[in-house]
C-alpha cells in the first residue's frame, strides 16, 4: 500500500515512516520542515519505497498534485505549539482547520477514501467525571488547539458521510519518546541549557496526565487501521494511570544530573491558558480490540520516553 503522511518529518510522523517501511509499504512524506527535520528521516532516503516532498498543506495545488496514486493519508501536520496559539488563534485556524480542509479536498480530487487522523484528548475540554470515555459529550475544548482538532474531526465526519470516506481518529494522551520537537521534556531541556541553576515550571506542578510512548502511538494506530473498518473509527490512545508535572520535573533533573537546580513553579493550577490540568483517559475500547500495549503504564512510558528524548536532544546540541 502507499501511505501519504503530512507532517511526516516531525516527531510522531517520522516514527510512522519507520514503522510502515518495515512493513514493506510505500511512504510519501509531505512536510514544510518548519517543525520537522530531514534528520528524522535520514536513514530512509535510500529506501526505494520512500519519497520526500517539501510542501505546505496550505498550498492546495501542490498538495493535490503530490497526493496522486495514494491509498491512505495519515494526517499529522498541525501546529504543536499550544502556548503560542493561545495568543494567536489564527495559527490553529490556518494550520489546523484550514489545513485539514485542504487535505480532505485533495483526497476527494484524487479519489482517496481513507484517512488516519491524529487528534488529541484536549477535544474533551475539562471533564469532571474521569476517566473520559470516547462517547463523552458534549465536547467543549478550552484551548484553540483543542477547538481546531474538534473542528477537524467534524470535517472528517462530514466527508465520510458525503463522499464515502473511511476514517480512523485517535485522541492521544501526551506523547513521549525520541525526536520530540515540543512538549514538557523538550521545554525543560531548552530551559536548563540556558540556565542550569533553575528550572521554571509552568503551573503549580500538580497537573497530571497520562503519557504514552510514541511506539505505542504508531503500533496501535496501525493495528486499529488493519482491524477496524467502520465508516468512522475513533479511539482514545493513552496509558493506564498518570504522571504529575512535579514527578516529571524531579525525574528530569535526576536524569540530567542537575541535583542543585532549583525548581520554580509559576502560574497557578494551569500551566497556560487552555491547559487542562487533570486528564484521565478510559482505554477500555482499544483494549477490547486485542491491541497489546508496548508499555501500558503512564510512569513507565514517561520514564523510557524521557530518557530517549534527552539522549536524542543531547545529540542535536
Amino acid at each position: 500500500m502507499k501511505f501519504f503522511i503530512t507532517g511526516g518529518a516531525g516527531f510522531i510522523g517520522s516514527h510512522f515512516v519507520d514503522y510502515l517501511l518495515k512493513k514493506k509499504h510505500k511512504v510519501i512524506v509531505y512536510d514544510n520542515l518548519i517543525l520537522g527535520s530531514k534528520k528524522n528521516l535520514s536513514k530512509n532516503f535510500q529506501n526505494k519505497n520512500f519519497k520526500f516532498i517539501k510542501g505546505d498543506i496550505l498550498n492546495f495545488q501542490k498538495l493535490k498534485s503530490s497526493m496522486k496514486n495514494v491509498n491512505v493519508v495519515i494526517h499529522l501536520a498541525a501546529n504543536s505549539d499550544i502556548i503560542k496559539s493561545s495568543n494567536n488563534p489564527i495559527i490553529e485556524i490556518k494550520n489546523g482547520t484550514m489545513g485539514t480542509s485542504n487535505v480532505l479536498e485533495a483526497m476527494r480530487f484524487n479519489n482517496i477514501k481513507e484517512i488516519i487522523f491524529t487528534s488529541s484528548n484536549v477535544v474533551y475540554g475539562e471533564v469532571e467525571k474521569l476517566p473520559i470515555k470516547e462517547n463523552y459529550g458534549p465536547l467543549f475544548p478550552i484551548s484553540f488547539y483543542g477547538a481546531s482538532k474538534l473542528a477537524c474531526e467534524a470535517l472528517i465526519s462530514a466527508y465520510c458521510h458525503n463522499y464515502k470516506f473511511k476514517s480512523w481518529i485517535f485522541r492521544f494522551a501526551n506523547v513521549v519518546g525520541p525526536r520530540t520537537t515540543h512538549g514538557i521534556i523538550f521545554d525543560f531541556f531548552r530551559k536548563v541549557k540556558k540556565n542550569k541553576n533553575k528550572l521554571l515550571v509552568l503551573g503549580d506542578g500538580n497537573q497530571s496526565k497520562p503519557y504514552i510512548h510514541v511506539d505505542d502511538i504508531v503500533r496501535a494506530a496501525y493495528f486499529i487501521y488493519c482491524n477496524k473498518k467502520k465508516e468512522i473509527n475513533f479511539f482514545n490512545l493513552g496509558t493506564d494511570g498518570f504522571t504529575s508535572v512535579k514527578k516529571i520535573a524531579k525525574e528530569f533533573l535526576k536524569f540530567m544530573n542537575l541535583d542543585d537546580t532549583k525548581i520554580i513553579y509559576k502560574g497557578g493550577k494551569r500551566g497556560w491558558p487552555g491547559d487542562v490540568s487533570k486528564v484521565r483517559l478510559d482505554n477500555n475500547k482499544i483494549k477490547k480490540t486485542g491491541y497489546k500495549f508496548y508499555i501500558s503504564k503512564s510512569d513507565k512510558s514517561f520514564l523510557l520516553g524521557m530518557k530517549q528524548a534527552i539522549k536524542h536532544l543531547k545529540g542535536l546540541v
